[in-house]
């Protein structure tokens, strides 16, 4: 398997950034730790390509739901934050990281990164049958 960049900077420093999506922006605003990697490699086997969306949570702690790709509706409402390239498969590799604009607003100063914590969360996100969740965790940009 042919490695991406991405790839690289999560076997040198333990998390993988995403590419940036909003234009004209040069850096990651998100970011996905080795337990999410591992969990979303084994979700893609079950649900194919995957997908993220924030919205609400006003603060650290609060769940993205994971969604099979194109289950969950962007529009005008949503910023696109990010977009990583997963390892393994390439025909589900591309993984979009989407939030609510109004969400956006409170959280762009921010690097968001994607734990994995033990317990169901709720809603419909596609991990909860493993009985984890996914969690932001938020640090200032540039600080």
């Amino acid at each position: 398997m042919e490695k991406t960049d991405q790839t690289e900077q999560t076997e040198q420093t333990g998390v993988l950034d995403s590419a940036p999506a909003i234009e004209g922006e040069t850096f990651s605003r998100v970011a996905l730790t080795p337990a999410a990697v591992e969990l979303l490699g084994t979700l893609r086997q079950v649900h194919g390509q995957l997908m993220f969306h924030q919205s609400g949570g006003c603060c650290d702690g609060s769940a993205p739901m994971c969604y099979p790709a194109g289950e969950f509706l962007t529009g005008p409402a949503d910023v696109l934050l990010g977009v990583f390239t997963l390892p393994g498969d390439p025909a589900t590799a591309r993984l979009e990281f989407w939030i609510s604009r109004e969400q956006f607003e409170y959280w762009k100063h921010t690097l968001l990164t994607v734990y994995v914590v033990a317990g169901r969360g709720s809603g419909f996100s596609v991990e909860a049958p493993e009985g984890k969740r996914f969690l932001i965790r938020s640090t200032l940009l540039g600080g």
